[in-house]
């Protein structure tokens, strides 16, 4: 599954934010420096949407706040499922 993530780095706490159409909005603590926030973003989708670390990729947007994932490991349902309970 492919989703859009806007990332807000030097945040109190690692959370999802909201659902803004298909673009989901991410909190993360660490800041935007030498790649920091992507990993720590892609440690908290994988608790997230509970799939193995090895199963999130970085698609597009490395250097930007709009970032590309890709998630592996998981039925497409069931992580939709996951993106549902998301106000």
């Amino acid at each position: 599954m492919i989703i859009k993530v806007r990332v807000i780095p030097n945040a109190k706490r690692n959370e999802v934010v909201s659902r803004v159409g298909s673009i989901l909005r991410v909190k993360i603590t660490m800041p935007a420096v030498e790649g920091k926030a992507n990993e720590e973003l892609c440690d908290f989708l994988s608790e997230f949407f509970d799939v193995k670390r090895s199963m999130i990729f970085l698609r597009k947007g490395e250097r930007g706040r709009e970032k590309t994932i890709e998630i592996l490991g998981r039925l497409e349902e069931e992580l939709n499922e996951v993106l549902d309970t998301i106000p």
